[in-house]
């Protein structure tokens, strides 16, 4: 292969360009009829879309009473619901001790956080006697605790 004797220009700020066909011209709109978008800027002749700031909410349907509007609303969403954050028995293994609060669930990463209500769910098995303190308790959980020696309180 013969290699060129031509060196390439060198490139530096003053002879940059975009890659052939990466850039197009953008549109220059109510610029008179030479441009082909002059006089209603490829809006078409009145309505709606035609004014400024004509669009439509996204639940429009062309007139249609929309379906968020035709469809029956039943039921009632309590706004002070509390949901507990939920802990099964086999993961207490996890812990060091055997207290188990609060706090020492927070700190294990078994809960996100430890301020909020936690319950004590019945899945699994118990590994040692724990003794459970400002926690709410599942009747399967209690029983579980207690079988194994353990102790609930509150």
């Amino acid at each position: 292969m013969a290699e060129s004797n031509e060196t390439p220009e060198k490139l530096t700020l003053s002879n940059l360009r975009p890659a052939t066909g990466s850039h197009r011209n953008r549109r220059r709109l109510g610029r008179g009829p030479g441009s082909g978008l002059g006089k209603t800027s490829g809006k078409g002749h009145k309505g709606h879309k035609a004014r400024s700031g004509g669009k439509t909410n996204p639940g429009f349907e062309g007139g249609q009473m929309p379906i968020y509007r035709r469809l029956p609303k039943r039921g009632f969403t309590n706004p002070f619901k509390v949901t507990a954050q939920a802990v099964n028995v086999h993961q207490l293994a996890s812990l060091e001790g055997t207290d188990v609060t609060p706090a020492t669930l927070g700190d294990a990463h078994l809960v996100g956080n430890a301020n909020r209500r936690i319950k004590l769910l019945g899945t699994g098995e118990v590994d040692r006697a724990y003794t459970i303190s400002g926690i709410a308790c599942s009747a399967t959980a209690r029983a579980k605790i207690e079988a194994a020696g353990g102790k609930v309180e509150g």
